[in-house]
């Protein structure tokens, strides 16, 4: 599990960081006016992103990589990656929600990652357990 909030925290943050990389964000799509609108555009031609989304999967990365000091920390960040992505994931298909007020596109493609993104997380966080057995971790 430690492992695994590694893994999602180091992809995380280079996606993060990759949105602000400009031939990785191509023109955003009609439709879908934003407030903020800076470094709005499809990360690699497929996933709505902008300055704001980009920082929360900075966010989400850095929490991640420290999230994998313990097993406590890691389930918490997995739990909240859950409940947080799932959530997103049904706003992504409500009208208005969809740019969650104008402030993060979270459409498209965003929703069926999102959706992944919370059951993986939820896995993690809900199901998945790690038994110590004579001082060596076991999972199960």
């Amino acid at each position: 599990m430690r492992t695994a909030a590694l893994l999602f925290g180091i992809v995380f943050l280079a996606v993060g960081l990759l949105g602000f990389v400009p031939g990785a964000v191509t023109d955003p799509p009609p439709g879908h006016d934003l407030v903020i609108n800076h470094s709005h555009g499809l990360l690699l031609g497929l996933f709505p992103v902008n300055v704001l989304h980009n920082i929360v999967h900075i966010l989400f990365g850095v929490w991640g990589i420290a999230a994998k000091r313990t097993d406590a920390s890691a389930r918490a960040y997995f739990r909240t990656v859950a409940v947080a992505y799932i959530v997103l994931a049904v706003a992504g298909l409500v009208p208005g929600l969809d740019t969650m007020f104008g402030l993060v596109p979270i459409h498209g493609n965003d929703v069926w990652l999102h959706a992944l993104l919370g059951l993986v997380g939820a896995y993690f966080g809900f199901a998945h357990r790690t038994h110590t057995v004579h001082g060596a971790a076991r999972t199960y």
